[in-house]
C-alpha cells in the first residue's frame, strides 16, 4: 500500500495524508513549505484560498463545483486519447 494518499474531496480541496516527512511541498521558486508535524493537509483547487496552496474553506463560500469523478472510457471500450500540451 502507498505511503501517501491523495483524495479529491467533492467540490473541495485535494486532501493529502501521509506519514510525517513522506512528502515535500515546494513552490515555483523552489522554496519548501514547512510541513513539520503534519500527517495531513488540504490543498486548494478552487483558486480562492487566501492561504494558497493550502485550503482555507473558501470553496464552500464561492460555490466551487469540481469534477471529482475519474474520467471513464468512451463508449465501446475505446480509450480516450492522451492530452497533449503545446
Amino acid at each position: 500500500m502507498a505511503d501517501v494518499k491523495i483524495t479529491v474531496k467533492r467540490n473541495g480541496p485535494y486532501r493529502v495524508e501521509c506519514p510525517e516527512g513522506a512528502v515535500s511541498l515546494v513552490d515555483a521558486d523552489g522554496n519548501s513549505y514547512d510541513l513539520t508535524g503534519k500527517t495531513g493537509f488540504s490543498l486548494c483547487r478552487c483558486g480562492g484560498s487566501t492561504n494558497k496552496p493550502f485550503c482555507d474553506g473558501t470553496h464552500s463560500k464561492i460555490g466551487f463545483q469540481g469534477a471529482e469523478a475519474a474520467v471513464k472510457q468512451a463508449e465501446g471500450n475505446e480509450q480516450l486519447p492522451p492530452k497533449t500540451t503545446l
